[in-house]
C-alpha cells in the first residue's frame, strides 16, 4: 500500500501547474456522460478517464474526461462494456464526450 501511495504522490509532484489546473477543471464538471444522458445537474465525484482510440495507450492530460464510477469502471461503463459496446449502448463516442469536456472548460 505504501509503495502505491508513494508512486501516486511522486506522480502528483511531477505534474505541471497547467496539468493540475486542467485536471481540476475536468473533475469539477462532473460526469460528462451523466450530463449527456440527464442534462445539466450538480456534479458528483468523478474518475478521470483517458480517451482510448484503438488501443490501450494513454494520451496526455488533454485527453481526459470525467466519468462517474459506474460510467467509468462499472458494468455499464467504458471499461465494463468495452469501447464498441459503450458506443452501441449509449450512442455517443469517447471523442464526442472529450469534445464536450474541452468545450466546457474553454479548451476548444
Amino acid at each position: 500500500m505504501s509503495v502505491v501511495l508513494f508512486g501516486r504522490l511522486q506522480a502528483l509532484a511531477q505534474m505541471t501547474k497547467e496539468e493540475k489546473e486542467h485536471k481540476a477543471k475536468v473533475a469539477a464538471l462532473g460526469c460528462c456522460l451523466c450530463h449527456h444522458l440527464y442534462g445539466d445537474h450538480d456534479p458528483a465525484p468523478v474518475e478521470l478517464h483517458h480517451l482510448r482510440a484503438g488501443g490501450w495507450g494513454k494520451g496526455d492530460y488533454k485527453t481526459l474526461m470525467g466519468l462517474c464510477y459506474e460510467h467509468h469502471r462499472g458494468n455499464t461503463g467504458i471499461h465494463g462494456l468495452g469501447t464498441r459496446g459503450f458506443v452501441k449502448y449509449y450512442g455517443i463516442t469517447q471523442q464526442e464526450l472529450l469534445e464536450w469536456t474541452l468545450n466546457k472548460i474553454g479548451q476548444t
